[in-house]
């Protein structure tokens, strides 16, 4: 998409598209940072469920994040760029990975302190960051469907968290 196309798909000059975006990049880092509210949404909510089993809650919240990225467009596109279509979007998803894993996993580690976890604090960073990993890697390359990855990632965090098996 060109930015002179999506003033006219909303219907507005091209230079007001650049004045109130910037960039095309901008737009790119923008809408990413849109979508993965949505996700961090489905984090906390799943969460909100679960406030008594932090097994059961990240169970949910990964199954979530896995739903919401079979449906979600955006990312289909910067996964399908990554097998080697449109190379365009793919550094969407190399620069700003980091930052990414690094929201995911200060939502994922602030929801964690909310539960007894018979770990250090070192520790319990190590496993989410792990389990952060964990979900981005199977977001990206789906082995199964999200009920049955949600599940083995559920178990996994038991393992790293120290707590009981769901």
């Amino acid at each position: 998409m060109t930015m002179s196309g999506l003033a006219a798909d909303v219907g507005v000059s091209r230079q007001t598209v650049y004045n109130e975006i910037g960039s095309k990049p901008a737009l790119a880092a923008a809408m990413v940072g849109h979508e993965l509210s949505l996700f961090l949404a489905a984090v906390e909510e799943s969460f909100d469920a679960h406030p008594e089993d932090a097994v059961e809650a990240i169970g949910s919240a990964a199954r979530a994040v896995l739903v919401l990225s079979e449906q979600n467009q955006l990312l289909r596109a910067i996964v399908t760029a990554t097998n080697g279509a449109d190379a365009e979007l793919l550094p969407l998803l190399t620069t700003a990975s980091q930052d990414l894993r690094g929201t995911a996993a200060s939502v994922l580690g602030a929801r964690l302190a909310r539960y007894p976890i018979p770990l250090d604090q070192r520790h319990v960073d190590m496993a989410v960051d792990g389990l952060v990993r964990l979900v981005l890697a199977h977001v990206m390359q789906p082995a199964d469907s999200p009920d049955e990855t949600a599940d083995r990632i559920a178990w996994i965090s038991s393992r790293l968290l120290n707590l009981p098996s769901p």
